[in-house]
């Protein structure tokens, strides 16, 4: 192994672990607590649970721990290499941290916490200012604010909808939201770090992104005989796909000059 791989794997590993620590704990207490097993609800000693070893009752840590630190570990030792344009290696890390944080917590329990959008708005002033200037960086952060907010009370009307139409078919309505408010602020710090008008690709990105998933989801419940007339009306977090989207332009953004003209 090269000498000078050694402190991307030992920053790779920090940051998983910081990932896996704040996604068990910060949805449940909104603060730095003892993480326990989600199984059984034994606490965890914090030396068996930086070594990643069964709780006290023998349950085994979660898949999502392992997969959390192969990919932050490759996207290390990656940036490590290829740091993104101006942001460096090290910035670029506190970045990867924070989008792996939200997308584990996002898909996990479809929350996007106030904590972590207080920290990322602090995190988007900087990586804006550095890579585009402050005004780019200020019309980033409103354009995204102004077009997820229309998207957002669009998603209230078809809210609504679903939710006559499920009362109609005798079902019990929910509460649940095409997008909510966790987005708009999400969306209006990923327009701080893309800054204008790279904010308008990066939404449309992370839609395109989404649009994919939900088809080949609606292809594998027909082939597997699961569909019916509600499929359509199911809702998917939209977090994590602006997350990839903004990751992909900014740590790999030979991509997007491949498709947004110069």
């Amino acid at each position: 192994m090269s000498f000078t791989l050694i402190l991307p794997i030992i920053l790779g590993y920090l940051a998983a672990l910081i990932i896996n620590y704040l996604s068990d704990v910060l949805p449940d207490t909104r603060k730095f607590s003892q993480p326990v097993c989600k199984q059984c609800g034994a606490a965890y000693s914090w030396t068996d649970y930086l070594l990643y070893r069964n709780c006290q009752n023998g349950h085994a840590r979660a898949t999502r721990v392992w997969i959390v630190h192969v990919i932050i570990l490759a996207l290390s030792i990656y940036t490590w290499g290829q740091p993104p344009s101006k942001i460096g290696y090290f910035l670029g890390m506190v970045l990867i941290t924070y989008f792996g944080l939200i997308f584990t917590v996002d898909m996990e329990h479809r929350l996007i916490l106030h904590p972590t959008s207080i920290f990322g708005s602090l995190l988007a002033l900087i990586v804006g200012y550095v890579s585009h200037g402050l005004m780019p960086t200020l019309i980033g952060g409103l354009s995204g604010l102004l077009i997820m907010l229309a998207l957002y009370y669009f998603g209230v009307l078809f809210a609504r909808i679903r939710a006559k139409r499920m009362l109609a078919q005798g079902q019990e309505a929910d509460d649940e939201e095409a997008l909510g408010a966790g987005d708009v602020i999400l969306v209006t710090i990923l327009g701080l770090m893309l800054g204008w008008p790279l904010i308008w690709f990066g939404l449309v990105l992370g839609i395109l992104l989404g649009g994919v998933v939900s088809l080949l989801l609606i292809i594998s419940l027909v082939i597997t005989r699961r569909y019916n007339s509600n499929a359509l009306m199911l809702f998917i977090p939209y977090g994590p796909y602006f997350i990839t989207s903004a990751f992909l332009m900014i740590y790999f953004p030979r991509l997007v000059l491949l498709i947004v003209p110069k």
